[in-house]
């Protein structure tokens, strides 16, 4: 009997160390193709406007500050205090300046790391809440390929980092359920996300408590669960109370009701968009695996009473409402609920293939898989049309509609390679694109920054300050120029012309004409616009 015992406790640990290295193998397979993604061609395509161009100009100010000048607990935009998040990704951004110079590839390099740790990451969470691997695989697998998660990863912006924040967090919740030890991952993980998104993080942090007051309400009268979330917010509240110190009622109102507060009741930035707005973000962006969607909604509130839903439903639910009924609302603040979605279709994937019932796939898989092909075929012929054909988009919409046609057909005769197929052909197309000059699609909607900001540097204007005929605020312009360049309307324009001593101006062609400005002289021009200043000479 002992002899027996002892045979099945070594085959029980040979098969313990078999999965873990199986795990291993998987972790380091998804971090390098993640990695890959989320890498290549960074730095091929200049920063674009808001987030990119205002968090390079506040790590560059950190990066170029004397010694002992405390930028990198107070920091600044164009000199001034800048109130709107706490530094932590800006650091990070400046270190990587240090070591690797200014360039567009060092200011997206920090946040894009940091989003492809997210996928191994979300493995995790899979092998943590799913009995079977594959669930974590499939996961894993469809969150590296959504194209949002790997488009806004890529850009220098704060929220890839919060999403990785935050499954680190959901991980050490997860874990915590059988081992207090994890709660400081908890406490840990939560003050990242704050040092990061500032008091927003809260909200993320409140999912974590729904679903523990839902899931496992013991935790929560843990006197450990809690000291580990002081510890782990005490830097946090030692920022906020260096910044009071040194600020005062300033950074109140500035850093918190403004930029914190005022985001849930008052649109800023002028974007107004209705409650269904991120709904419809979800249903543009989310293809393929939206195919998955109806058979995926139905699993999980079916199983509503196990753990794995309960996460689901709480970390996507919680999170959709609260940001629809914030007044502003951006297309990347739906970012963290994509996590959410990939565990939600990955189970539901995995419960499909291990049907014993199963002898073809839904109608409706067949149907939206052929509907993509078509679409895509389209695309790729609309692009090779024209003098000057796209041949890069032509590519790309191409590789989409083979691997849609073929995953249809062979979801059509019931085959399970139609998964492999979308995985690959849904990575290759993302490698096309991420490869190609469109994944920053933004940079078509203005006139190009690069060439106006050299202009700009190689005139070398005295001042700092550069009035514009430009209706808006384009900080990527700020940062290339090293200048502060405002938006000024005809009749300011005018204004600053007469009462200024040495005004420069950034001017269309048109707006130059109809101002009709005495004594202007022409210091240059590039790409339609003209850096004009008083020629003292002929005052």
């Amino acid at each position: 009997m002992q002899e027996g015992s002892f045979v099945w406790g070594h085959l029980e640990r040979q098969h313990r160390t078999v999965d873990k290295w199986i795990d291993w193998v998987w972790l380091v397979v998804l971090l390098l193709a993640a990695v890959l993604l989320f890498s290549i061609n960074l730095g091929g395509l200049p920063l674009r406007d808001w987030d990119e161009g205002t968090v390079a100009q506040v790590a560059r100010e950190i990066w170029r500050a004397p010694e002992g000048s405390m930028r990198w607990l107070y920091p600044t935009l164009g000199g001034e205090p800048y109130h709107n998040k706490p530094p932590l990704m800006h650091l990070l951004i400046a270190w990587a300046y240090s070591l690797g110079g200014m360039n567009e590839g060092t200011t997206r390099l920090p946040g894009a790391i940091l989003t492809a740790i997210s996928v191994p990451l979300l493995y995790c969470i899979g092998r943590e809440i799913f009995r079977q691997r594959w669930a974590a695989i499939y996961s894993a697998l469809i969150y590296l390929t959504m194209l949002p998660v790997v488009r806004h990863g890529r850009l220098a912006m704060l929220d890839g980092a919060v999403v990785s924040f935050l499954m680190l967090m959901m991980l050490c919740v997860l874990r915590s359920r059988r081992d207090l030890r994890y709660c400081l991952g908890v406490g840990v993980s939560f003050g990242l996300i704050c040092l990061t998104q500032g008091l927003l993080g809260v909200l993320l942090g409140a999912i974590a408590i729904v679903f523990l007051f839902w899931d496992t309400p013991r935790l929560l009268t843990s006197y450990y669960f809690w000291l580990a979330i002081f510890i782990g917010i005490l830097p946090v509240a030692s920022w906020y109370s260096a910044q009071l110190i040194h600020y005062g009622y300033t950074f109140v109102e500035d850093g918190i009701v403004n930029q914190s507060l005022n985001r849930i009741g008052t649109v800023i930035e002028k974007n107004p968009q209705p409650p269904w707005y991120y709904v419809i973000e979800l249903l543009k962006w989310t293809w393929p695996w939206l195919v998955f969607l109806p058979q995926t909604v139905r699993l999980t509130w079916e199983n509503r009473n196990l753990s794995w839903a309960k996460l689901v439903l709480v970390w996507s639910g919680v999170y959709l409402l609260a940001i629809s009924f914030m007044s502003t609302k951006f297309a990347w603040y739906i970012f963290p609920i994509y996590p959410s979605l990939a565990l939600a279709f990955g189970i539901q994937l995995t419960e499909t293939e291990n049907s014993p019932l199963l002898s073809s796939y839904p109608r409706t898989w067949v149907a939206g898989l052929a509907i993509l092909a078509v679409a895509a075929s389209a695309g790729s012929m609309y692009f090779s049309w024209g003098t000057a054909p796209k041949t890069d988009l032509q590519l790309i919409f191409a590789a989409i509609a083979l691997t849609m046609t073929l995953a249809a057909i062979l979801a059509e005769r019931g085959d399970g390679q139609f998964l492999k197929i979308l995985f690959w052909g849904s990575y290759i197309s993302l490698l096309l694109l991420m490869k190609s000059n469109y994944w920053v699609w933004e940079l078509s909607k203005a006139y190009p920054v690069k060439p106006v900001a050299a202009m700009i540097v190689q005139a070398n204007p005295a001042v700092k300050k550069i009035y514009t005929s430009f209706p808006y605020h384009r900080p990527s312009l700020d940062f290339y120029s090293d200048r502060t360049i405002i938006p000024a309307s005809p009749g300011e324009l005018k204004y600053y012309w007469h009462y200024s001593g040495q005004p420069y101006f950034l001017l269309n062609a048109s707006t130059a004409n109809n101002l009709q400005l005495e004594s202007m002289k022409l210091i240059d021009q590039a790409e339609g616009w003209k850096l004009v200043t008083k020629d003292t000479n002929r005052l």
